[in-house]
């Protein structure tokens, strides 16, 4: 230890001082960070483009610069002068998704249910359901509407829509349920029974609070591909548009900002149901720690 220590002392002192080793990072890393962030520019900058013009004033035109700062076109969205039955198409939107959203809730869990165990012809279902989710959306509007053609019923936003909305929502909703299910474990409604639960206790108040963050999910599902539906919609709505009808017919129609307004109020509609959703599933995760440790 003595003669190492002699020998280092012995070397000049700039060979004694140890470089560090250059950090940098590849030229990949820079190259890919730079086509990350043009692909976000042209995701999301037409998108705030739109929400920035839908607040100028009334002379204001659907490109830059703005002129002025108000909410005129939102006032102007709900008049139905210009902008066409908005409050109409929204309301129609939202009453049409809550309704499918409820079926869909409702019969992915009985589906999840019912898959627990096998039953005969459960492969024929699986597949037909698969079927329907990967069907052309408008091959199957329009099928759906013909339907209703032949067999002289009137088609509505609230018959044949709603049929041809579910045809592509259960089959996402039992999907999730699927992957949800996978995870209960079956001992758990076993030991309600031998505590002397019923079926619907056990159902009550073991399953559907354990399976709630994912039913929330499968409800987020129902609604958002509820709410924007086009492709199944627009051969099946019948004379009534929903709000993706009404704000295709308006760029035909309408050149004016009341088009971004209506792009924003919606997107804001969008995130509300979202945050909720997952502010809920917080709230219910929060909800079951703090029971296990009162527990404990």
């Amino acid at each position: 230890m003595t003669d190492m220590t002699a020998s280092l002392s012995a070397l000049p002192i700039k060979a004694r001082v140890i470089r560090p080793r250059a950090s940098g990072r590849a030229w990949t890393f820079y190259a890919l960070s730079a086509f990350f962030t043009l692909y976000v520019i042209g995701l999301y900058g037409p998108m705030i483009s739109i929400y920035i013009l839908s607040f100028q004033d009334l002379k204001g035109g659907l490109v830059f610069p703005m002129r002025g700062v108000s909410l005129y076109w939102f006032e102007e969205l709900f008049m139905q002068s210009r902008a066409g039955d908005v409050s109409g198409a929204f309301q129609r939107s939202i009453i049409l998704a809550v309704l499918v959203t409820v079926i869909t809730v409702v019969f992915s869990f009985m589906a999840g249910l019912a898959f627990r165990r096998r039953f005969w012809g459960d492969t024929f279902v699986f597949y037909l359901m698969i079927g329907s989710l990967v069907a052309p959306g408008l091959v199957l509007g329009i099928g759906i509407g013909l339907a209703f053609t032949i067999l002289g019923f009137e088609a509505s936003w609230y018959t044949s829509a709603l049929g041809a909305q579910l045809s592509w929502t259960l089959p996402f909703g039992v999907l999730v349920m699927f992957a949800v299910m996978s995870r209960f474990n079956n001992e758990w409604d076993e030991a309600s029974r031998d505590l002397g639960a019923t079926p619907m206790q056990t159902i009550r108040l073991v399953v559907l609070p354990i399976l709630a963050p994912g039913l929330i999910a499968v409800a987020l599902f129902g609604f958002t591909l509820s709410y924007d539906e086009f492709a199944r919609t627009l051969q099946t709505a019948g004379p009534l548009n929903t709000l993706p009808l009404e704000i295709w017919s308006m760029t035909l129609n309408v050149t004016s900002p009341s088009l971004y307004a209506l792009g924003t109020v919606s997107t804001v509609v969008s995130f509300v149901i979202i945050g909720a959703s997952l502010g809920s599933i917080v709230w219910l995760q929060r909800r079951r720690a703090a029971a296990g440790r009162g527990e404990h």
